[in-house]
């Protein structure tokens, strides 16, 4: 079993204790690990993001993951960022430190009930996650910030489930346009391709963001709307 695979074995033991201490009642499962075990994507992704639903103390909340999660594992960072609650997890059972970062700003984020799986364990978590609408919203905004070609990537495969682009202006589809064009031959091959299953490495090393330029292309004709 490789390192990913193992990995994604931590998280899903971690998702059930933090649904058996009910900290789950408290957050909305998002980001590219909940689309790999909530809806199949077909790349790994190595941490664990979290929304809050509603305002809380949040040094109560950083105390109450440290209680229940240093049963199990060593805790080995935990921080109140000026954006984000972060605690980071070490196990003797698996080979790489797991990372869960909650954002601290609450909005009204779109969720849903939805059941986090993995083909490589034997337990199965019911929890609220983003939907696939507000996944997409996330993830544009991901992609114009911080230029993450794991997040581009996302995107498509999002476009592949029939989610539409949201509306964006002519700056925002250009500034999409240059993180795109930017990517190199090494990042499709080395940082992307490490963490996709295999049929997808040769598509994205051959093709790059073809879908995604389409989309952006046919708003660039005319069909984007400005606010």
């Amino acid at each position: 079993m490789s390192q990913l695979e193992q990995h994604e074995i931590f998280e899903m033991e971690v998702l059930e204790q933090l649904k058996n201490s009910r900290l789950l009642e408290l957050l909305i499962f998002g980001g590219g690990t909940m689309l790999r075990l909530c809806h199949d994507l077909p790349r790994y992704s190595v941490d664990l993001d979290f929304w809050k639903i509603k305002a809380q103390d949040d040094s109560m909340l950083l105390d109450r993951l440290q209680q229940t999660l240093i049963k199990s594992y060593e805790i080995t960072d935990t921080q109140l960022k000026h954006y984000t609650i972060l605690l980071e997890l070490r196990s003797t059972r698996f080979p790489r430190r797991l990372k869960i970062e909650i954002r601290r700003s609450v909005n009204d984020w779109l969720y849903e009930e939805k059941i986090a799986y993995s083909r490589f364990a034997s337990k199965q978590v019911l929890l609220k996650a983003h939907t696939l609408q507000q996944t997409m919203l996330n993830k544009i905004e991901a992609l114009i910030n911080r230029g993450a070609i794991r997040d581009a990537f996302d995107i498509e495969f999002l476009l592949r489930r029939g989610v539409p682009l949201p509306s964006l202006t002519k700056d925002q589809i250009e500034k999409i346009n240059n993180r795109i064009h930017q990517f190199k031959a090494n990042d499709f091959k080395v940082t992307l391709g490490s963490v996709l299953e295999a049929k997808w490495r040769e598509y994205y090393v051959q093709n790059g963001f073809k879908l995604l330029e389409e989309k952006l292309n046919t708003r660039l004709d005319g069909n984007f709307s400005m606010y």
